[in-house]
């Protein structure tokens, strides 16, 4: 009878320890699955390629580089090049997705996640790269003044004493400030904004990326820039600083360098009347 009992007790246990087994088995492979399937997820480039949209933080009130026609269609030169880099990594220009950003709250959207990338007139910095990533530069541009056409201010040192307009976000503040200790700054979410209120003469100048205020005072006999450039601005696209941006960066390179080699940047600027 004992003998029995055991027998029957033996068989139990390697029942119990087969079904043991097969579920550790089963959770291991899922376990392992689920890993494979994190890091899919977490690559930027191979989530970009699964959702076939390139999501780009991009200025809509800054031409030539970012703005919108009559019937609101992104225009510009990072337009265009955001258009080439969907291209190389979804073999179509037509899908990528804008998203405006302002100078105030561009690196926000990007690293939350909001967009993939930023092409945005946006300058290398050390400040900047300790949060974010770059590719390398596709532009150099430099800060510039701009007065109205009456103005007798001819140099940054004839600002001590009087206002300049900047936009909030931007590089100019931070320099301007140490050159010219004694200078009023008003500050603007916008380059419209900052434009208009210096055509309004709420100031004496008003100083940005040369570049950005060309595309004002190209359509505005008003205003004049004045020659001397007190900067020099390296433009790039913005990435998340992370692990899992890496390859996407890499290929980003791969597109400017090609567009650079063939002349398409040159092309670019030509068209949208880039110096």
């Amino acid at each position: 009878m004992l003998t029995l009992l055991f027998d029957v007790l033996s068989c139990y246990n390697k029942n119990m320890i087969k079904k043991f087994c097969s579920v550790l088995l089963l959770t291991c492979i899922l376990l392992c699955g689920c890993g494979k399937k994190e890091e899919v997820i977490n690559d930027t480039l191979t989530a970009i390629k699964q959702k076939d949209i390139l999501v780009v933080g991009v200025k809509t009130d800054t031409p030539p580089f970012g703005y919108l026609d009559k019937n609101g269609k992104n225009l510009g030169f990072d337009i265009e090049l955001a258009r080439l880099i969907a291209q190389r990594i979804l073999g179509d220009p037509a899908k990528v997705s804008f998203v405006p950003v302002s100078p105030a709250n561009r690196i926000m959207k990007l690293t939350s996640g909001e967009v993939d990338m930023i092409a945005a007139t946006m300058s290398i910095t050390p400040q900047r790269q300790m949060i974010l990533d770059f590719s390398i530069p596709y532009h150099t541009a430099g800060q510039a003044i701009m007065v109205r056409k009456e103005s007798k201010i001819t140099s940054l040192l004839e600002l001590e004493g009087k206002k300049a307009i900047i936009v909030f976000g931007s590089t100019v503040e931070k320099g301007l400030r140490s050159n010219v200790p004694n200078i009023t700054i008003i500050g603007y979410k916008t380059y419209p904004e900052a434009f208009a209120a210096l055509k309004a003469g709420k100031a004496d100048a008003m100083i940005a990326d040369d570049t950005i205020l060309m595309g004002f005072a190209m359509n505005d006999k008003s205003v004049k820039i004045l020659p001397k450039r007190y900067s020099k601005e390296p433009y790039a696209i913005a990435f998340r600083k992370d692990i899992e941006s890496q390859n996407f960066i890499d290929e980003v390179n791969f597109v400017l360098k090609e567009a650079l080699n063939r002349g398409e940047i040159r092309q670019l600027k030509s068209r949208y009347g880039i110096n």
